[in-house]
C-alpha cells in the first residue's frame, strides 16, 4: 500500500471520528436545549418519554441510527418521537466534518476542535432561543471561556493583540445594551446582548462586526418570511444572531476584507493603495 493511500484512509478514517463524535455530542445539545430552560440538571437524570416516562435504553440512544430504526417511535408506548432531535444530532455531525474540514483538523486540531464547540454552542442558542425565547448564560459562558485558548492557539500567532478581543467584548454588546434597556428590553433581551459580548470576545473586533450585520441581515429576512406566513412581527433575534456569528467564524475576515477593500475604508484609514488582509499577518 503507498504512502499516499494509506494518508487518505487516515484522513478518511479522522473525518468518519469527527462526525461520530459530532453526532455524540449533537445527542447532548438535545439534553441541554430541553432543560436548561426548566432549570434540569443535564447530567443528573437519565432520558425518558416525553410520553410515558419510561426511561429510555441505552441501545435506543444511538444518535441517529436509533430513531431510523425505531421509526420514529418509543419502543414502550409508540408515542412518535419528533425529528427535530435526530435534525440536531445529524446538524452537529454535518458541522464538525464541515468545520474540520475548512480550518483543516489535520493540521490545526486544536483550533478546528475549538470552533467546532462554539458551532454547538450556537446550535443550543437557536433552538432554545426558538422554543423559548431564552437564551442561557450557562452557554454563553461556555463561549467566552473558549475565548481563552483560541487567543493563545491562533490570534496571537496571527498578529491580532488581546485589544482587539477586549474591544470585541464590548464594540456591539454595549450599543445592544443600550437599545435594551432603552426599550425595556422589548426590541432586544438581555441574552442577545449577553451572546454579542461573548462571540465578540471569541471573534475580536472585526469578526464581531461582521457577526453582527450578518446576523441583522438574515434576521430581516426571516422576520420577513416569518410576518408572511404567520402574521406575526414578533421572533427572536438570537437564532439569526447565532447564524452570524457561524458565517464570521467561518467567513469573517473575508467579509471584513472585501467590504474595507470594496468601499475604499482602508485606504481612507491606512492611506492610498492599502488594501486589506485582515487579520494582520494572517
Amino acid at each position: 500500500m503507498s504512502e499516499a493511500l494509506q494518508y487518505d484512509i487516515y484522513v478518511v478514517v479522522i473525518y468518519i471520528i469527527v462526525f461520530l463524535f459530532g453526532a455524540v455530542v449533537g445527542s447532548f445539545l438535545n439534553v441541554c436545549i430541553y432543560r436548561l430552560p426548566k432549570n434540569e440538571s443535564i447530567v443528573k437524570s437519565n432520558s425518558h418519554c416525553m410520553s410515558c416516562n419510561t426511561p429510555i435504553l441505552k441501545r435506543d440512544l444511538i444518535p441517529i441510527l436509533s430513531w431510523c430504526l425505531l421509526k420514529g417511535k418509543c419502543r414502550e408506548c409508540g408515542a412518535k418521537i419528533s425529528p427535530r432531535y435526530t435534525v440536531v444530532e445529524a446538524l452537529n455531525a454535518i458541522g464538525w466534518v464541515l468545520i474540520s474540514l475548512h480550518f483543516d483538523i489535520i493540521s490545526c486540531g486544536f483550533y478546528a476542535i475549538l470552533n467546532c464547540l462554539v458551532f454547538s454552542a450556537l446550535i443550543v442558542v437557536f433552538f432554545m432561543d426558538w422554543d423559548t425565547q431564552l437564551i442561557s448564560m450557562y452557554v454563553v459562558a461556555v463561549i467566552a471561556l473558549l475565548a481563552i485558548p483560541e487567543y493563545f492557539l491562533y490570534s496571537s500567532r496571527s498578529g491580532l493583540d488581546l485589544k482587539s478581543h477586549i474591544i470585541g467584548l464590548f464594540i456591539i454588546s454595549v450599543p445592544m445594551l443600550i437599545i435594551a434597556l432603552a426599550s425595556k428590553e422589548k426590541a432586544l433581551g438581555m441574552g442577545d446582548v449577553y451572546l454579542m459580548a461573548a462571540a465578540g470576545l471569541y471573534l475580536g473586533m472585526a469578526r464581531s462586526i461582521v457577526a453582527f450585520f450578518v446576523g441583522i441581515i438574515v434576521a430581516a429576512i426571516a422576520g420577513l418570511i416569518i410576518k408572511h406566513f404567520s402574521g406575526n412581527s414578533k421572533f427572536a433575534f438570537g437564532p439569526w444572531l447565532s447564524i452570524g456569528i457561524l458565517v464570521s467564524i467561518v467567513w469573517g475576515w473575508d467579509l471584513a476584507n472585501l467590504y474595507m477593500n470594496f468601499t475604499g475604508l482602508g485606504e481612507l484609514i491606512y492611506g492610498e493603495g492599502y488594501v486589506s488582509r485582515l487579520p494582520f499577518g494572517y
